[in-house]
């Protein structure tokens, strides 16, 4: 099949990728010239895991290609797939702004029949107002039929989830269309659900509203945990054995953030406010997020009467391991709150830190490694859950900090571990422990 993907973003780059490796031949098309040039010479702009070497690969078999033009992208495709960015509108709803520009060059440029697959996460409803938009100017008795096939792809497994994802969704209102999609998609191996148009855009924000929903239901336990003496990682793996909860996204913590949780669950707030349906549940588990990014500051500020002046460590920028994504990430509220307050803020991430740069500026000291982050330091905030991070020693926040008081936002430590140094750790649905030197204090 000739393939184009609009978009070279973490969707349609790994999708565009992932479907020259199972022998398509595919254009990926941006209108960045500088981004477009780095690809053709296999250079990845986002870091994804496996991603780097399948683009090289394909690019030397003469299966992947990029372009910047429009025409070269569309024109001959036999099937076109739209991953462009949905950002979030003001109130909630998502912006599509982007799928109907594509939509319109793709009226413009395709001159056989060709479908089109909407692969960026959209309103219900929102593939057949693109199919409108395309009869309305698309050239006379060309076919162009549009077919919804979301993505659930995580960041920093995306390339294992394309071979390796536990259902391919495809939406589709035209029968031959979701038998030509299912058949591009057969490689990979994955099962395939069938299903009508606005099905299969449910069937995301679902997902994802889901997912989320688990999330901020363990934090509340772990917080009612802290409160009661119970440990959280105790309750968790108790609950998560029964097969009916499952163990996945049981992981208490700061919350979720990055470009999909935050993103799809206001945009369904959005979907139900506008059939006049009220969500309340949903409603709840977005207050509950929120509030959980501030949880490590709040913990901080029960401790210490002002954090003004402090020097402070931040370990882990991105939303979560593998991944340069700081979108709606804890690790920004947390720093704006330690700023806000004056304290002296370092921090290091093994990969975000470029991404943080163009948000945090010069107002932050940026770390070469995360022992270099403590050093000399009176307070660490683990905000992301690195390998590197996690395999830092107890004893290294002894040796390194001028203070080892850890908040640790992600349960790296086992208590047991921790009891054996001198450290106060506060971490998260489980109980406190603190230095006698810093009760001295207090």
């Amino acid at each position: 099949m000739k393939i184009t993907v609009a978009g070279t973003g973490y969707v349609g780059l790994v999708t565009g990728v992932c479907l020259a490796e199972i022998g398509n031949k595919v254009t990926c098309y941006d209108i960045d010239e500088q981004k477009v040039q780095k690809m053709r010479q296999g250079i990845v702009p986002i870091y994804e895991p496996g991603l780097e070497e399948l683009m090289k690969k394909n690019i030397a078999e003469e299966r992947l290609f990029f372009t910047t033009d429009a025409k070269t992208a569309y024109e001959s495709a036999d099937v076109i797939y739209i991953a462009v960015g949905t950002p979030e509108n003001e109130d909630g709803s998502a912006n599509l702004t982007y799928v109907e520009e594509a939509a319109l060059a793709i009226s413009h440029y395709v001159k056989k029949d060709t479908i089109v697959v909407i692969k960026s996460t959209v309103p219900v409803g929102t593939n057949d107002r693109i199919q409108a938009l395309i009869n309305e100017h698309k050239l006379p008795g060309i076919e162009i039929t549009v077919v919804s096939n979301p993505e659930f792809l995580r960041e920093g497994s995306a390339v294992y989830d394309m071979f390796h994802g536990d259902r391919i969704v495809i939406g589709a209102n035209d029968e031959r269309a979701a038998s030509i999609i299912a058949e591009i998609n057969k490689p990979f191996g994955i099962p395939i659900i069938q299903t009508d148009i606005r099905s299969a855009e449910m069937i995301k924000y679902a997902a994802n509203a889901f997912l989320a929903t688990k999330i901020s239901f363990i934090n509340e336990i772990a917080n009612i945990c802290e409160k009661v003496g119970a440990n959280i990682d105790d309750v968790a793996y108790g609950i998560g054995q029964d097969k009916r909860i499952g163990p996945h996204f049981l992981k208490a913590g700061i919350g979720y953030g990055g470009s999909c949780f935050p993103k799809d669950t206001k945009a369904l707030m959005q979907i139900a406010g506008n059939v006049h349906y009220q969500f309340d549940l949903l409603e709840s588990v977005i207050k509950v997020n929120n509030k959980q990014q501030l949880l490590l500051y709040t913990k901080a500020k029960e401790i210490f009467s002002s954090l003004r002046g402090k020097r402070v460590a931040v370990l882990g920028l991105a939303f979560k391991p593998n991944t340069d994504d700081i979108r709606e990430a804890a690790s920004l509220v947390l720093i704006q709150k330690l700023l806000n307050e004056q304290a002296e803020v370092t921090v290091y991430d093994p990969v975000a830190m470029e991404n943080a740069k163009s948000v945090l500026g010069d107002s932050v000291r940026y770390a070469r490694s995360a022992i270099s982050a403590l050093a000399g330091q009176e307070v660490v905030f683990i905000v992301t859950e690195w390998d590197e991070i996690k395999d830092i020693p107890l004893s290294t926040y002894v040796d390194e900090m001028k203070e080892p008081i850890i908040f640790d936002g992600r349960n790296c430590y086992d208590l047991k571990e921790v009891e054996k140094y001198p450290v106060t750790y506060i971490s998260v649905g489980r109980r406190n422990i603190i230095h006698a030197s810093l009760v001295e204090k207090r």
